[in-house]
């Protein structure tokens, strides 16, 4: 990422905080120009101790003005202080807010861009560094007012003297900047040596299980170290880079005090220069010093931002960079909106569902679905069969927008559907996928997740899922905590706990990714028919179970995501000879019981 993406980003977040941007500034650049004053008042001081100048009020008025200085810049302080914690918590909220609204955007079933340590890495440590230079961008320019004022002041002193000293100390400030061309390189290999190792530690700790299934702990721990010491190697490296960089820029001052005694002493004895003109070199020759080293840390803090900001828009896709810092509404006063939206009349119920020429093609391997036509009639039940890889799952995504469809369209009650994605929701449809997610909450909360706690409805939900039974044999029933993804449950219970979630939301079409998998046959058998004697419902479910196939309206055969064939199950298993190898691959593996 060049730095003119960065600087219109920062310019972005610094209008979304308007007046405490502004605010922030002005108090800063007053604060940093009431630190002239004492080396103004204290050249006074010293001019009238040697006789060189009257003073006014004597040492008691230069006392009592210093404390009411020092006074009004802790005030000062509090409220800048104050005005910079709301400022860079507005721009940080910004920031992580588009994040999560682009991300949340996706379609459902994109895995995203990277592993979820990785992102949340993101999330916290690129938004971080975004946030410190903006504070950095609004603080450099008072500071660079301050610096050229103390400039000036020292100019008119003596020009000789100051353009003597600062002469050096700008050449060595331009060549510290060369050096921190490197910063830019240095932290972003540290940035994606982190990451790798939260991607890395997220998915170990989401794949426990299957590391000890495998006996593949030593190798686990094995590969997080290695990326671990990379990690650290370049780290040190960033870190290094940057302090030799701070230990030249910051020690100019010292610098400019020793030449400034070297070529004072000659201008105190012929009287050039009085203690008190000496004393106010030394003092404001920190202000001006302090600025080059800054400026030449903020240089290399921007490149840093590139960094992160590069880093932070490959999390939200193809959307322009103005995006990541585009003003939303980020509710920090007031009531929060609702949690769901205001209950709309219900739409025009199911009739049909007609589907043709959808495909989608995974951009990694090419496969998917292609020109696939389906028609679902109310009431029925649909099953989509094949084998593995043949596209069932991605034609069931496809349909509900949760991948997004290259070609094709979907008509609903013969009315087309311009987004799948905001159409089939709820109360129009309802989806249970292969491997749902539980959420580490009751069991209740898992089933209604937002929706009004009906007794009534749930009740149905629950028994139509075939988990009533469950229900009931659990210590705490509904109000039983299911643990991180449902872990306090078997496989089955957590597929009949989906499968209640989507009943309870009333929909007129219920999508089913084989939901039956880890059932079994009798419980299975139960569940079928369950769901098939709940009035005028219409399915569309996965599965290769005969049981399902046995129940099914019509039957859809995909294979390497074409339909082959399209019926009964007696029609197809006089006629298809894919679907016969599919029946038989099902017997032959004990699913027929």
């Amino acid at each position: 990422m060049t730095p003119q993406p960065t600087l219109r980003s920062l310019l972005q977040m610094a209008r979304f905080t308007g007046g405490w941007s502004l605010a922030h500034a002005l108090l800063w650049g007053v604060m940093n120009l009431s630190t002239l004053l004492p080396g103004l008042i204290v050249r006074s001081f010293f001019d009238a101790l040697t006789g060189a100048a009257a003073l006014p009020g004597g040492t008691s008025g230069i006392v009592v003005l210093l404390v009411a200085l020092a006074l009004g810049q802790a005030a000062l302080w509090l409220v800048a202080g104050y005005v910079e914690i709301v400022f860079r918590f507005l721009a940080s909220a910004l920031l992580r807010r588009n994040l999560l609204g682009r991300l949340l955007a996706r379609p459902g079933a994109l895995a995203l861009p990277y592993s979820i340590g990785e992102t949340i890495g993101r999330f916290r440590d690129d938004v971080d560094v975004a946030e410190d230079t903006l504070d950095w961008t609004d603080e450099i320019v008072g500071q660079g007012v301050v610096a050229l004022v103390a400039f000036a002041i020292l100019l008119a002193t003596d020009a000789g003297i100051t353009l003597a000293v600062f002469g050096p100390l700008v050449v060595v400030a331009a060549v510290a900047q060369r050096c921190s061309a490197a910063l830019g390189r240095y932290r972003a290999a540290s940035s994606q040596a982190a990451s790798d190792v939260s991607g890395a530690l997220g998915d170990l700790l989401t794949a426990v299980e299957t590391v000890r299934a495998a006996g593949a702990e030593e190798r686990a721990v094995a590969h997080l170290r290695r990326l671990n010491e990379r990690r650290r190697t370049l780290t040190v490296k960033d870190r290094l880079a940057t302090r030799m960089l701070e230990a030249v820029t910051a020690n100019l001052t010292g610098i400019g005090t020793g030449l400034i005694m070297l070529l004072a002493a000659g201008r105190l004895r012929d009287g050039g220069l009085t203690v008190g003109d000496f004393v106010l070199f030394v003092s404001y020759l920190g202000f001006v010093t302090d600025f080059v080293s800054e400026l030449g840390q903020y240089l290399a803090q921007f490149r840093q931002a590139t960094v992160a900001f590069g880093r932070l828009h490959g999390l939200i896709g193809d959307a322009p960079a103005s995006a990541l810092a585009a003003p939303a509404p980020l509710h920090l006063k007031g009531l929060l909106p609702a949690a769901a939206p205001a209950p709309k009349p219900r739409p025009e119920p199911l009739r049909d569902v007609a589907v043709s020429g959808l495909t989608y093609r995974h951009p990694a391997t090419g496969r998917g679905i292609v020109g696939v036509d389906l028609s679902l009639e109310r009431g029925t039940l649909t099953v989509v069969t094949g084998r593995v890889g043949a596209g069932k799952t991605t034609l069931l995504r496809t349909l509900l927008g949760l991948l997004p469809g290259e070609s094709g369209e979907i008509r609903w009650n013969g009315a087309l559907v311009a987004d799948p994605a905001a159409f089939f929701a709820p109360p129009r449809a309802a989806y249970t996928a292969q491997a749902p997610r539980l959420f580490s909450d009751t069991l209740r909360q898992n089933l209604l997740l937002g929706l009004p706690d009906d007794p009534a409805v749930l009740a149905s939900a629950i028994r139509g899922a075939m988990l009533d039974r469950d229900v009931a044999a659990l210590a705490d029933g509904l109000e039983t905590a299911v643990g991180s993804r449902g872990v306090k449950l078997s496989g089955g219970q957590v597929q009949r706990a989906a499968a209640a979630r989507m009943l309870a939301r009333g929909a007129d079409l219920m999508v089913i990714d084989d939901v039956s998998s880890a059932l079994d046959l009798e419980t299975e058998r139960d569940l079928w028919r369950r769901l098939r004697d709940r009035s005028g419902a219409t399915y569309l479910a996965v599965s290769h179970r005969p049981v399902a196939l046995a129940q099914a309206d019509q039957i859809v055969v995909l294979k390497d995501g074409r339909v082959e064939a399209c019926g009964t199950l007696a029609l197809l298993l006089a006629t298809s000879a894919e679907m016969r190898a599919l029946w038989h691959e099902a017997d032959d593996d004990g699913a027929l019981g």
